[in-house]
């Protein structure tokens, strides 16, 4: 079982830059392999934004935030998190964290097992 509490969302003008933190606890006989971020504007599919593998760190980026978005990890705090910079209208979504124990690619949403119940991010 895995438990991911997001935070760090608001309202912030366009140029504009948040930071999103994810916080994961594990239950039981269960390890991670990677970990995400999603978002899902109002009348669009949910889609991944960012991912990144636990071991070793390599990260990936949808074309659409790739060098204004950065996800991190902090192992030792079991802490996720997204910085968002440059932010424009279309980043207006609810975004998710969540998290995989499968190996796969971190831009595939089907990659992914555990959800967060989001926080939103107005611009």
């Amino acid at each position: 079982q895995v438990q991911l509490v997001e935070s760090g969302g608001g309202s912030v003008q366009a140029g504009g830059a948040l930071r999103l933190a994810c916080k994961a606890s594990l239950y039981g006989r269960v390890s991670l392999h990677s970990m995400g971020w999603f978002r899902q504007a109002p009348g669009k599919e949910r889609e991944v934004v960012a991912g990144i593998y636990i071991g070793g760190g390599r990260t990936k980026y949808a074309d659409s935030v790739k060098g204004r978005f950065t996800i991190s990890l902090d192992n030792a705090e079991g802490t996720l998190y997204l910085q968002l910079n440059m932010l424009k209208p279309e980043d207006n979504a609810m975004y998710f964290c969540a998290a995989s124990s499968d190996p796969g690619n971190l831009l595939d949403p089907t990659n992914y097992r555990y959800f967060g119940q989001g926080t939103q991010i107005t611009t």
